[in-house]
């Protein structure tokens, strides 16, 4: 192929097309500082600091106690330092020979270093505080998060917006890390600002409100920035949050056969890229206004700054202030426009953190809302029979039920077999049978008593899942089946939850047993195939010994000795339970004591195998296509 055929061929290929924009409209569609005033936007600080501290001693009281008591103490030595300066100056400055004015200086000099090295002490004390909690308390923040997510209503995971509020608060444990320290040098800087304020306005009142002008621009500049920060990262969340999810499936080694045996690298590269791209567009869009208000604060900062020096010089000139009272102006000047730039540096912190937090608060709210509280009712005993009554379920956003109108019942002892197309709603059936999902109409009872009304957590401690889509657990293998289960130190129900699939010989081959970790990208760890990890997941529902047990697709990826291992596992198990599979390959529905077939949410035939298979409706089709193959 020539060069000229090569190009005309690029100049044919069109163009990668970029991600989709990522848009919103309702509730959290609003920025929540859009509309904010200057006034409220600072008010949130004491109630950030207010929430730190709860949160801090709700941690480690006695750490707590100790950061105080350091606070306190950077005070306290601020004042007598400023103080003790103002009583040395006036010997030092004095009359008398250089020995005379030094001798009589000692006493106070020897304040001022004793201070100055309380003060230090104070500030490392209280830093070794600050790291005793925040340790603990991002973890703390960090499992609250997770465990809000894990209880959630599932229903919640399929609403508009909820992985991007997620991604929103995890922003919060991340400003976790830092938020004490911050908080800790803030109120530093506040009490030592005070003392010095407090000293200076003893020794002319006039100097503080010029102080306050010096710096209020400084302030008023950060607190502004620290808002378009958080504008930015709240139009980029979308973004973030799916360039986080496709980082991770183009990254893991699970999927790199899949990237690179099907030409992918290219475009999820650029993919990545384009969304990077998008996020820095709009943070450099921003650029213009931070510097737009960091040169306004500083213009204004630095006149009344000149101003301040400009009236200390004189009041001295003009005698309106003794020289030595003069001398310490000047150290109580440098040390207020210090702490005072402390003050707004950490403050901007501070403020910073509460928009973080706040939505962090937020989020866990709303969990919280959603965790399941649907009654005091108990699901005790064996489960004998399962009911639905003209049960229906729509996800939110979607123009039709997925399960619409559907009436069963279950018996203990019996096989339910579901087969339909997919998106015919099976999946959905089982996660409103298991009360997973609660129907929006009609409704779920477990031997009478309806789902809407029980304590779900008595409902699932009776049943045992494998789902289509499972987890591979970076766990020892004995976790990854007694996962969820209280365990004794006797092995012997994990080996025969392991025998019962077939899995014993792949075991005994791991280096470790029943110990081995299984996560290879973990150092020491050991990996598992498709259908050895399909496994492992029905080996986790069986060792449950549950009361209902839902298999959706159990086989998938087994080959056929493991298959009827399975199924006849299954069998034999089956008159202790309510057993149901849902599946695609039809000829496993032999075992079934009474199949249903679905079509678009609803059950469109039901009956035993041989009646299904001569009836002629969509089982009887489905079936010889699969023999057609």
């Amino acid at each position: 192929m020539t060069s000229a055929d090569t190009n005309e061929e690029q100049a044919a290929t069109p163009p990668q097309p970029p991600p989709a924009e990522i848009t919103y409209s309702g509730q959290y569609s609003v920025n929540p500082l859009a509309e904010a005033s200057f006034r409220r936007m600072c008010g949130q600080i004491p109630s950030v600091l207010r929430r730190i501290a709860q949160l801090s001693w709700r941690t480690d009281r006695r750490a707590v106690q100790l950061l105080l008591g350091c606070q306190a103490v950077t005070g306290i030595s601020a004042a007598v330092l400023l103080t003790a300066t103002a009583h040395a100056m006036s010997p030092i400055l004095g009359d008398g020979s250089a020995g005379d004015r030094l001798h009589e200086a000692v006493p106070a000099l020897l304040v001022v270093a004793f201070a100055a090295a309380l003060g230090r002490g104070a500030a490392a004390v209280a830093t070794y505080a600050e790291r005793r909690i925040t340790p603990r308390l991002t973890t703390e923040t960090d499992s609250a998060l997770v465990e809000a997510v894990c209880r959630v209503e599932a229903a919640a995971y399929a609403e508009e917006g909820f992985s991007d509020r997620h991604e929103a608060a995890e922003m919060g444990v991340i400003r976790s890390q830092v938020m004490v320290a911050d908080a800790q040098r803030f109120l530093s800087a506040l009490i030592r600002m005070v003392t010095a304020c407090g000293v200076l306005s003893v020794l002319n009142p006039l100097m503080l409100p010029l102080l306050l002008l010096a710096v209020l621009p400084a302030g008023v500049g950060a607190v502004l920035t620290a808002r378009v920060d958080y504008e930015i990262h709240y139009a980029n969340i979308a973004d973030r949050n799916v360039r986080g999810m496709m980082r991770w499936w183009a990254t893991t080694s699970k999927y790199g056969d899949e990237v690179r045996a099907n030409s992918m690298t290219d475009y999820l590269v650029h993919w990545y890229r384009a969304l990077s791209d998008r996020c820095d567009r709009r943070t450099l869009a921003a650029a213009p206004r931070t510097l737009r208000i960091a040169l306004t604060s500083a213009v204004a900062g630095g006149l009344f700054l000149i101003a301040t020096w400009g009236v200390l010089a004189w009041l001295a000139v003009s005698g309106r202030i003794e020289l030595a009272v003069a001398a310490t102006a000047v150290i109580a000047v440098q040390t207020t426009l210090s702490a005072l730039s402390q003050v707004v540096i950490n403050g901007a912190a501070v403020f910073h953190t509460s928009l973080y937090l706040s939505d962090m608060q937020a989020f866990l709210d709303d969990a919280a809302a959603r965790t399941p509280k649907r009654g005091p009712g108990r699901a005790d005993g064996r489960v004998e029979q399962i009911r639905l009554d003209e049960v229906s379920y729509q996800y939110p956003g979607k123009a039709k039920p997925a399960v619409d109108s559907v009436t069963l019942t279950l018996e203990r002892g019996r096989i339910l077999a579901i087969v339909g197309a997919n998106g015919s709603g099976k999946s959905t059936l089982t996660r409103l049978l298991t009360g997973i999902y609660l129907a929006d109409k009609g409704k779920v009872t477990w031997n009478g008593a309806d789902l809407a009304s029980v304590d779900p957590a008595g409902v699932w401690a009776q049943t045992g899942l494998v789902p289509q889509i499972f987890a591979q657990w970076p766990m020892p293998l004995r976790e990854n089946v007694t996962l969820g289960q209280p365990r004794t130190h006797d092995d012997g129900p994990v080996w025969e939850a392991i025998d019962a699939v077939g899995l014993r010989e792949a075991v005994d081959d791991l280096p470790a047993g029943l110990d081995t970790l299984l996560s290879r990208e973990v150092f020491g760890g050991s990996e598992l195939s498709g259908g050895q990890w399909q496994r492992i997941a029905c080996s986790r529902a069986l060792y449950r010994l549950p009361g209902l047990l839902i298999l959706d697709e159990p086989t998938s990826q087994m080959d056929p000795r493991g298959e009827h291992q399975i199924f006849e596992r299954i069998k034999a198990i089956a008159a202790g339970r309510i057993t149901i599979v849902v599946t695609h390959r039809l000829e496993n529905t032999r075992i079934a004591d009474h199949i249903i077939v679905m079509e678009q949410g609803r059950i469109t035939e039901q009956g035993r195998y041989d009646d299904l298979v001569h009836a002629g409706g969509t089982f009887a089709e489905l079936l010889q296509l699969s023999q057609d193959r």
